[in-house]
Formats: structure tokens, sequence, C-alpha cells
């Protein structure tokens, strides 16, 4: 499992994968089975590419399209995405994962990407830019 404090350096990006999603028909307990753990598992079994690290989360709050994951790097549009299978997703999701990480603002040309992430995609997110000082006026 990859440390989620660790900061992005040039190059890295992160794959966020909820772990709670749940399809209807599977029950609460036991977590391992919803179809968000089974998705991270699958992760486990395959190399990452380099500069990708697979990180859990609890929820991303899009609950009505599992199973959801999220690319995110610093000083990128962020993506979050819905609608994958646990079973068959892993290599979609990499192959998702490597056009974002070469895309210089985390943009990835509609016709390049995986049809999975042209329908999955739930929203675009832009990348976080802090005001000079806003930190401390907050203090």
């Amino acid at each position: 499992m990859s440390d989620p404090s660790v900061k992005g350096a040039a190059g890295t990006m992160q794959v966020y994968v909820c772990v709670t999603c749940r399809r209807e028909n599977e029950p609460l307990e036991p977590r391992e089975a919803r179809s968000g753990a089974r998705l991270f598992a699958a992760f486990s079994k395959v190399p990452s590419p380099t500069g990708v690290q697979i990180i859990p989360v609890e929820c991303l709050s899009v609950c009505r399209r599992p199973c959801t994951i999220a690319f995110a790097a610093p000083g990128k549009w962020t993506y979050v995405y819905g609608d994958f299978f646990p079973e068959a997703s892993v290599d979609i999701i990499f192959a998702g994962a490597q056009l974002y990480a070469e895309a210089p603002d985390g943009v990835i040309p509609w016709r390049t990407r995986p049809l999975e992430l042209r329908r999955g995609v739930v929203a675009r997110i832009p990348p976080l830019r802090l005001r000079p000082g806003a930190a401390e006026s907050k203090a």
C-alpha cells in the first residue's frame, strides 16, 4: 500500500481508489468483499507503472457510480472517474494513468482516452493554487 503522505515529486501521480465502493447487491460486510476493496486488491497483483502511486481512500462520495477512482498530481487537474469493475479495470486504469502522467496539465485529450475514461468521468477539478499568505491569514 502506498503512503498517502508522500509528497508528489516530478513525474509522480496518485490513483486514489475508493475502497468503500459497493454495488447495490453487495452486502456492507465484510468490507474486503466490496467492489472498491477488490479493485484496490487487484492493483497489488500487478506492478504499477513508474511514478504511479495507488492509494486507498475511504470514500470519494460517488456512491451511485461504483467503483470510483481519482487521478491527481501536483499542479495538474484532478479527475474523478466511476463505473469500474474490480476484475477487469486495472489495465484500463493504468493505461489512463500513463496518459495522465504524460499530460503536462493532466488533461488527457478526449480522443486518446480509453472509452471507460470517456464514459466514466464524474468530475474535473482545477489544480490547487494557494494565494501567497493564505495559510498564515487563517491563523
